[in-house]
């Protein structure tokens, strides 16, 4: 009997991984989005030996940021605040005189440590600028602190000088001060008095100085997060921002979260690279911001997302009375992007949201394009260009996909560790971000909660991110906020805050959220208690303090 021969079985074409398939896209369209944007076209051959110049005199540092600006779009308006506005040129000059003045008449030099402690106007941007030329490490204060806050920060770590508002002035108790935005005459030496000056141009630094910002502390006190941003980081995120989100080289950028924070500084940054006037406010007024839009046609927004609900607050109607076709993108950070609050903005305004995912010790690593968000709901999107994301578990082995494990980040925006000299987990290069999620087969990233907020209830884990998407997926409900508290049966029971929609008492009752979540969750996912509250306690840049809670 012959041996049957077994007719090889035709392959069809071998399909690469989703994931592969975007991040191929990503690197081919990055050159398309760069002549798109109108990057390409603000270059020019003049602009070459006075860039070379700048990077050689300031490295890899916000002055030199600025001062390119400067070279390439001197006629641009930079900042447009309440005060009016000023050029890049007229900015690069004032920030020289600046920096001329620190030196001379404060001692400030490389190595020196200047603490701003502004909102957001001009003034924040120049005493960044002009510090950052005298190559002087850069800290930046919080400016939602008490006084008693303040004092301890200044004290902790010690400025050799404070430039802040008027506001603030009892902060600097016996720091050397210069005012940033005064709110009348006399007092203390002013940036306006010396971007006049006369003194000689300052030395130019041996290194470039750090800018430093304050962790968010919402689980503790803030640290201090050093960052020296690599120009490849820098690069990678510029790209992804460009080729995922539209932008335009010279259409302004409103940006409403504090310049102190993560979310403000990079995209201030990005506005530099652009040539795009910042559009700055002192204090957040959605109806404002709409305002804005309409009368400088900006291009773009930056926002937190209790920010975008105030947006939507304003009504259908209100919003219509603006012309707001010049806005591309509306980008969202700091804080988590709820899955309902984007569907509704979306619905209102368009596919123009974006969700940045990121925090003060990674940068940001992924970002989410509307498409996304309404493709896979609840995402924070895929890595940007130069940055790599992992799921771990407990063996610090990569979980399977679709498994909930740790997120740990990497790439060029990473910082080095605290002042304090301690830092996060670090696993082949790439950083904890105290975060727990999953990736899904197109390598998007979704954050099931912080590792410190999950609650185990009756034996279960309970992320409680996800009882407050579905308690937000209520109509009735705007905002919601899930904590575990001590049981003694259960060992944690779940108590959620929900801020109801609408001003009327009544719109939703206790009983009908915990049906909901009854009806769509796992039994043991479900609250114990519902309490109606009008808005939930929050950090200067959005996020929920859950410390803050009271135990019912």
């Amino acid at each position: 009997m012959r041996p049957r021969r077994l007719r090889p079985r035709p392959i069809g074409p071998m399909r690469p991984p989703e994931w592969l398939v975007h991040a191929a896209g990503e690197v081919s369209g990055v050159s398309v989005a760069l002549i798109k944007s109108g990057v390409w076209r603000s270059a020019r051959p003049t602009h070459l030996v006075p860039i070379e110049r700048a990077l050689r005199q300031w490295g890899q540092s916000m002055a030199a940021l600025g001062a390119i600006a400067a070279i390439r779009f001197p006629d641009q308006p930079a900042v447009i605040d309440e005060r009016g506005t000023i050029t890049y040129q007229d900015l690069d000059r004032r920030c020289s005189r600046e920096a001329a003045g620190l030196h001379a008449q404060y001692g400030i030099v490389a190595g020196s440590k200047v603490a701003v402690l502004c909102r957001n106007h001009r003034g924040f941007l120049e005493a960044t600028l002009a510090a950052s030329r005298l190559g002087a490490d850069v800290l930046f204060v919080n400016t939602e602190f008490a006084l008693p806050q303040l004092k301890a920060v200044l004290e902790r770590h010690r400025p050799d000088l404070l430039i802040h508002d008027s506001e603030f002035a009892e902060a600097a108790g016996e720091i050397p001060a210069v005012i940033a935005w005064p709110d009348a005459d006399g007092g203390a030496v002013t940036l306006d008095q010396l971007a006049e000056s006369e003194d000689p141009e300052a030395p130019l630094p041996d290194k470039p100085g750090h800018i430093t910002i304050l962790t968010s502390g919402t689980t503790g006190a803030p640290k201090a997060a050093p960052r020296a941003p690599t120009a490849w980081g820098l690069a990678g995120l510029t790209a992804s921002t460009l080729n995922r989100i539209g932008l335009r080289a010279g259409e302004p950028m409103v940006i409403c979260p504090p310049l102190f924070h993560g979310l403000g500084l990079l995209n201030s940054m990005l506005a530099l690279f652009l040539g795009s006037p910042l559009v700055l406010a002192r204090w957040y007024d959605a109806a404002a911001v709409l305002a804005s839009v309409d009368t400088h046609r900006a291009g773009s927004i930056v926002a937190v997302p209790v920010m975008l609900q105030r947006l939507l607050d304003v009504g259908p109607a209100a919003i219509a009375d603006h012309e707001l076709r010049s806005l591309r993108a509306v980008i969202s950070g700091a804080s988590a992007l709820g899955p309902a609050l984007a569907e509704r903005f979306i619905a209102q305004f368009g596919p123009v949201l974006c969700d940045a995912y990121g925090s003060s010790e990674i940068g940001i690593a992924t970002i989410a394009t509307s498409a996304d968000l309404i493709a896979a709901p609840g995402t924070v999107g895929r890595p940007c260009l130069g940055s790599s994301v992992r799921i771990l578990g407990d063996d610090d082995q990569p979980v399977a996909t679709g498994v909930t494990g740790r997120i740990f980040a990497g790439g060029g925006l990473v910082f080095g560790g605290y002042s304090d000299g301690s830092s996060k987990t670090t696993v082949d290069g790439r950083m904890s971000t105290g975060d727990l999620g999953h990736l899904d087969a197109a390598g998007r990233l979704f954050v099931d909660g912080r590792e410190d907020d999950m609650i185990v209830s009756g034996g279960e884990n309970v992320y409680p991110v996800e009882v407050e998407d579905c308690l937000m997926s209520h109509p009735g409900v705007v905002e919601a906020v899930v904590v575990g508290v001590p049981d003694e049966e259960f060992g944690q029971r779940l108590v959620a805050y929900v801020v109801p929609a609408g001003p009327a008492p009544g719109t939703v009752t206790e009983d009908e959220l915990i049906e909901h979540v009854r009806t769509n969750l796992a039994r043991y996912k479900t609250p114990r208690k519902i309490v109606l509250v009008q808005d939930l306690p929050r950090n200067a840049t959005g996020k929920v303090l859950r410390s803050k809670l009271t135990n019912p």
